[in-house]
This record gives C-alpha cells, structure tokens and sequence, in this order.
C-alpha cells in the first residue's frame, strides 16, 4: 500500500528526519503547525514526514470508517484494583501499520538519510506504532517521541524486540488530565520499557489528551540532544 504524506523542511538539504505519525480520525496535518513552534536551527535541517493514515473501520465508533492506525476494539477497563487493564488488541492492523511505517523509513534512506539520522514519534495511536515499530528495528534509530500513547503488544516485545535499538532515546509525554488513555496506562507502559532496559524520558503535564507549549518545547530540546 502507498501511503500519502505531508512534507516539511526547516532548511535545504536535510541531514536528518522526523516521521511523524497522527492520532485516531486525524491526518498528516494534524502536528504540521508544531514545525516552526519547534525552532529547530537552520544549521541542522530537517524533513518532517506526516503521514495520513489509511480509512478503516473503528469498532469503538460503531464501525465508522475514518483515518486510523490500526481498530480499536473495546476501551480499556479497571481490574478490582481500579489498575487499567487493556483491552483486546487489533495486532493485524498493528502490524500492517508497522510495515507502512518501514516502508517510509526505507523510503527516507533512499534519499539519503542515515538510518541513525531517523526519529520516530507518534501522538496517541500514531504513538503505539513508533513504539511497536522502532524497538524492533534492526538497524539504529536515533530516538523516538511517544506522545499521549502506550506500548502496543506489550507482551510479544521481549521476544521481539531488537538489540541494535535496545538502549534507544524514547521520550514519553502524558497529560495528567488525559481522559482517552489515562496517565495510569501510559505509566505502566513507560514501566514496562523501562523493566526492560530502555532509556525513558517521562514527562508529565497538566493537559488532557493533547499537546502543550511546555511539552512543545521539551520536544524540541530532545530533537537537538538526539539529532
């Protein structure tokens, strides 16, 4: 499948890359805004990549087709514990949205850009798939941003997970206030990467499922650490 993007470049001739995947019923226009609110340096150019997602139908939305990652079958629920429990997962559609995602990865190193030059980053659903994605690359990224999200899968990752990516930047951002996926789930996720050796940057912030000027300029801080 081709997917259709959205392209931005903060100079000519970019060195580096940022592929960057949108929530459920979004599109690629969705973070264009974020590019100059970053105030990436002129010196070190960058392709922002946003990618529009394919139309599906969402189960949670009563079989209404619209731009998304992957299905979501049922909303996470609370054990006895009150501790959110996942539910059942679309880990077909997770990993069509991988392979899509591979494929733009490829299609940035066949212009040129080093593999070690490619950040993955990802807001909600498009979270779930950098996650999913980058921490079974086998070649080595140089970070990824997990906005507003969790970790997909969770339980196949210590199988698969690949060892050039094993000590991999991954910066992870929440909202206290999220009411789409609670700041509980997101840290048990964040918990679980770090269970396995991965180097988290968490952040937390008084904001509900969105994006914060703080945050904005957290992300920028981390994009010139990484790049």
């Amino acid at each position: 499948m081709t997917i259709e993007t959205l392209e931005i470049e903060t100079a000519p001739q970019p060195s580096a890359a940022v592929i960057w995947l949108h929530g459920l019923g979004a599109d690629g226009h969705d973070f264009e805004t974020i590019v100059p609110e970053l105030g990436l340096p002129a010196s070190k150019p960058v392709r922002f990549i946003f990618p529009h997602a394919p139309r599906r139908p969402v189960t949670i939305n009563n079989g209404m087709h619209m731009r998304a990652w992957y299905d979501i079958l049922q909303l996470a629920t609370q054990d006895d514990q009150g501790k959110a429990v996942a539910g059942a997962e679309d880990e077909a559609g997770i990993r069509a949205s991988q392979g899509l995602l591979e494929d733009l990865i490829a299609r940035e190193k066949g212009k040129g850009i080093a593999h070690d030059k490619i950040v993955l980053a990802g807001f909600s659903q498009g979270g779930a798939i950098v996650l999913q994605t980058a921490l079974r690359q086998h070649q080595r990224l140089a970070g990824v941003l997990a906005l507003s999200t969790y970790l997909p899968l969770a339980t196949t990752l210590e199988k698969e997970r690949a060892g050039e990516n094993s000590d991999l930047p991954i910066f992870m951002a929440h909202g206290r206030y999220d009411n789409m996926i609670s700041l509980q789930r997101a840290a048990r996720s964040r918990d679980a990467l770090l269970a396995l050796g991965y180097a988290v940057q968490w952040q937390e912030y008084p904001m509900p499922h969105s994006v914060c000027p703080d945050e904005i300029a957290d992300i920028a801080a981390f994009l010139l650490r990484i790049l």
